[in-house]
C-alpha cells in the first residue's frame, strides 16, 4: 500500500504562486508515474499534470501550460506542483495520485490511478 499526503494549499490572490507537495510512504514510489488532479464541487476530477518515474517526461493540461510545473524527488518520495500566475479558475481541491502499475505513459483519467491523497484546498481570489 501507498499513502499520499498533500500539503501547501491555501488562499492567495490572482497572480500569486503556490507550491504543492505530495509525500509518499508505504513503499518505494520511484518506479511509478505520478500526477496531480483537481476537483471543484459538482464537477468531475480533472487531470492537471503528470510526471514519469524519473521525471524524464512531464505533461500538462492546456489550461495550466506555461504556469504550472510538476517535478519529483525520488530520494524523498515526493512530487511537487509549482503553480505560478494563479487565476480564480484554478480554485479547487488538488489531489496527488500514483499509478501503482508500471507504465511508460502518463495516464490522464482518474480511474487509471490506484492511490490518492486526501487533497489540499487551493483558493485564488480575484
Amino acid at each position: 500500500q501507498v499513502q499520499l499526503v498533500e500539503s501547501g494549499g491555501g488562499l492567495v490572490q490572482a497572480g500569486d504562486s503556490l507550491r504543492l507537495s505530495c509525500a509518499a510512504s508505504g513503499r518505494p514510489v520511484n518506479s511509478y508515474t505520478m500526477a496531480w488532479f483537481r476537483q471543484t464541487p459538482g464537477k468531475e476530477r480533472e487531470y492537471v499534470a503528470g510526471i514519469t518515474w524519473n521525471g524524464g517526461w512531464t505533461d500538462y493540461t492546456d489550461a495550466v501550460k506555461g504556469r504550472f510545473t510538476i517535478s519529483r524527488d525520488n530520494t524523498k518520495s515526493a512530487v511537487y506542483l509549482q503553480m505560478d500566475s494563479l487565476k480564480p479558475e484554478d480554485t479547487a481541491v488538488y489531489y496527488c495520485a500514483l499509478r501503482g502499475q508500471l507504465v511508460v505513459t502518463i495516464p490522464i483519467m482518474p480511474n487509471e490511478y490506484e492511490y490518492w491523497g486526501q487533497g489540499t484546498q487551493v483558493t485564488v481570489s480575484s
